[in-house]
């Protein structure tokens, strides 16, 4: 598409490489693109495809000078904006493009309340202050749906939930009326049904105030929902641009029609009553106590898990889903006793709720976790080879090292992962790899049930599709028993073939996955299944507190 008086953002065969101790890496080669006043063109592509090099060379927030720009140009309503000064970028930035960030919590200052924040900004920009400072903020969080913002004002991020602090982003971003929006996957760590309330306000948004938008994901149902143009990006280049209807019916590349084949697929494991339960609970309630006064005294309790009931047999999948704060990861840690609870819990016929840590230890070979971040979970001091050994140092202390090596060598093959790289690093391995040496670490321990925590939220969708892949054959090798916690029902519907939803710690339906997917009878069911399976149908009645 060549530039026109309707152009308002040009990228011309740029280029970003990164430079580091003698070497030069190429992020980003020779891509173009347009974006038109008003239009939304999502840039989308698995991680390290060079997206967000790209959305963050359009303002120069690269690391220079390690980052430069061997060929191109972003021309901005005529403006090379890679040649501009300093002064004349700084009135560019926040002012005509803004910016939404993937992780709020990380970008907004925790030091500041919310009114600080988003009127520095405005005393920035445009010199508001005082008064007339305090009455466009309102303005702003009404805008972007804060509910009873007068109360809002002086709250600092961390006492915001992940959609009110996303909303609070977005009110920045819109300060100054921006003509360019750039959002960087802004939905990825939010739960569903914020999802899809965070993009209808960004729809919104974009009709009040004829905006044109970058979207940055590599989610193809948002695209689909969303954009109007898009360009699909893999190994820094661009290898497809089109309507969303063109590349959606009619995919080109081959990369693209990969994307679109990544979904997770296939089907959760039959339910089989002649296999042994292995996990047992009956009225779990996990309460936090709330203290007040001078003497720290409990006035009440919050019920992070309030008397639920479960059965979980060898070989199958429960499914916990809900949002952020409904309890499931609480209920997960009752489970596996890595927090206190009441109530019963059976592991294989012997009653564990009273159990000490010390009584716990020789179990914990059989109760394993995989945590929803490797990276934050796997330590960046050890090699590959000595994580997933670790427990077996603990728990199989008779073994030689060579058995050990043995075993994690087994461990390595079993999740498709070359025994050679037990000699590397985390920080040497993808997302996707990196969940795969967290798997490797619970399996090589031969467990008989296995918490999933958010596995795959974390993850690229071919990535989590190959996951998914990868769990069912474990499981149906091993006959092993999954939990498995998530709030992406779309993997949830492959993997799990009995389900709990979980609302403010307690359970609002239950039963076979297959019967809820198809008819769900409660209204926040309803309004989940709505959020992740049709964005644009989500029932946000249904949703609100």
């Amino acid at each position: 598409m060549s530039a026109s008086s309707e152009t308002l953002l040009s990228v011309r065969d740029l280029s970003v490489d990164f430079h580091q101790g003698g070497r030069t890496s190429t992020a980003v080669d020779r891509i173009s693109f347009d974006i038109e006043k008003g239009e939304v063109l999502a840039l989308v592509g698995e991680s390290g495809s060079g997206k967000s090099v790209s959305a963050n060379s359009i303002l120069r927030l690269l690391p220079y000078p390690s980052a430069s720009h061997p060929s191109g140009e972003i021309l901005f309503k005529g403006r090379d904006l890679l040649r501009v000064s300093d002064n004349e970028l700084r009135a560019v930035r926040g002012n005509d493009i803004t910016m939404i960030f993937q992780e709020p919590m990380t970008s907004l200052n925790p030091l500041h309340s919310i009114e600080k924040q988003i009127g520095e900004i405005l005393a920035l920009h445009q010199g508001l202050t005082g008064q007339a400072a305090r009455r466009r903020i309102l303005e702003l969080l009404n805008q972007v749906g804060i509910r009873e913002p007068e109360k809002r004002l002086k709250a600092y991020p961390h006492e915001l939930s992940g959609g009110q602090r996303q909303r609070v982003m977005i009110a920045m971003a819109l300060a100054n009326r921006p003509e360019l929006l750039i959002a960087d996957e802004p939905t990825t760590a939010l739960d569903v049904t914020v999802q899809a309330q965070i993009l209808e306000l960004l729809r919104e948004l974009k009709r009040a105030h004829g905006m044109s938008m970058l979207f940055i994901t590599h989610d193809l149902g948002i695209v689909r929902k969303f954009a109007d143009r898009v360009c699909v990006m893999t190994k820094g280049k661009i290898v497809e641009t089109g309507t969303v209807e063109q590349v959606f019916t009619n995919p080109q590349h081959e990369y693209t029609r990969h994307l679109l084949a990544s979904e997770p697929r296939g089907d959760p494991p039959l339910a089989d009553e002649s296999k042994p339960v292995v996990m047992e609970g009956s009225d779990i309630r996990v309460w936090f106590p709330i203290k007040s006064g001078l003497m720290r005294k409990v006035v009440d309790h919050v019920k992070a898990v309030d008397g639920i009931d479960l059965s979980l047999r060898a070989g199958q999948t429960l499914g916990v889903v809900g949002e952020s704060g409904s309890g499931k990861t609480t209920l997960g840690l009752a489970l596996t006793r890595l927090i206190s609870s009441k109530g019963r819990i059976s592991f294989v016929g012997k009653d564990i709720e009273a159990y000490s840590f010390t009584q716990m230890r020789p179990l914990r070979n059989q109760l394993q976790v995989v945590f929803q971040d490797p990276y934050g979970s796997l330590s960046p001091r050890m090699s590959v080879g000595d994580i997933i050994a670790e427990g077996l140092k603990v728990h199989e202390r008779a073994l030689s090292s060579e058995e050990r090596d043995r075993r994690v060598c087994w461990a390595l093959e079993e999740v498709g992962l070359d025994p050679l790289t037990r000699w590397r690093f985390p920080h040497e391995f993808s997302g996707g790899q990196r969940q795969r040496i967290a798997i490797a670490r619970a399996m090589v321990l031969k467990p008989r049930f296995v918490m999933l925590d958010e596995p795959t939220s974390a993850l690229d969708m071919s990535v989590q599709a190959q996951v998914v892949d990868l769990l069912r054959d474990l499981q149906r090798k091993h006959d092993l028993a999954y939990l498995f916690i998530s709030h992406d029902l779309r993997v949830v519907k492959a993997l799990a073939n009995d389900m709990i939803v979980m609302r403010f710690g307690k359970v609002v339906e239950k039963g076979p996955s297959a019967d809820i997917f198809r008819d769900p009878q409660h209204d926040y069911t309803r309004a989940l299944l709505a959020a992740a399976f049709n964005i644009e149908a989500v029932e946000t009645a249904a949703i609100q507190q």
